[in-house]
């Protein structure tokens, strides 16, 4: 579990630190052991979910930690992907489609209480999904519970 931890975040990491590097003003990388990460995990409720709990931060992109108990509002994210990386538990995510009971929560995100005609697909543990603008995702079922590590990658 450790292995898979420290090399999400290495990647992730060396990502943001090469997308800095092509603006021609890269600063220093930030980093998260796994050993933190692990105590972040560990701080999660049992009993609720939680939003975003933010584990990295560098300019525009930030890494968050989100612990869900139960299934959560279905989104779409007009000006940026999202990748997904299952650091623990299972859970079913639903890509595509339709949302349903749509509305706009600000400027650049819509939300919806589920998705029509979506795929579903079961994920756990060392899973990554990597979410493209525009398209609706769920995760409206969990198995127990899941913590996800969330990046939003603006255009």
């Amino acid at each position: 579990m450790r292995t898979r931890i420290v090399i999400a975040i290495a990647l992730l990491a060396l990502l943001t630190v090469s997308i800095w590097a092509q603006r021609g003003n890269a600063p220093a990388a930030p980093m998260i052991t796994a050993a933190e990460v692990q105590a972040l995990e560990a701080k999660q409720p049992s009993d609720k979910n939680t939003g975003g709990q933010q584990m990295l931060k560098l300019g525009n992109y930030a890494i968050n930690m989100e612990h869900r108990v139960m299934g959560q509002a279905a989104a779409i994210h007009e000006k940026e992907a999202e990748l997904f990386y299952v650091i623990d538990g299972s859970g079913t995510i639903v890509t595509g489609g339709k949302l349903v009971d749509e509305k706009r929560t600000n400027e650049a995100n819509l939300t919806g209480t589920s998705i029509q005609g979506g795929v579903s697909k079961k994920i756990s543990k060392g899973d990554w999904v990597l979410v493209p603008e525009n398209v609706p995702h769920q995760i409206p079922n969990v198995d127990h519970q899941i913590t996800v590590m969330s990046l939003h990658l603006p255009r």
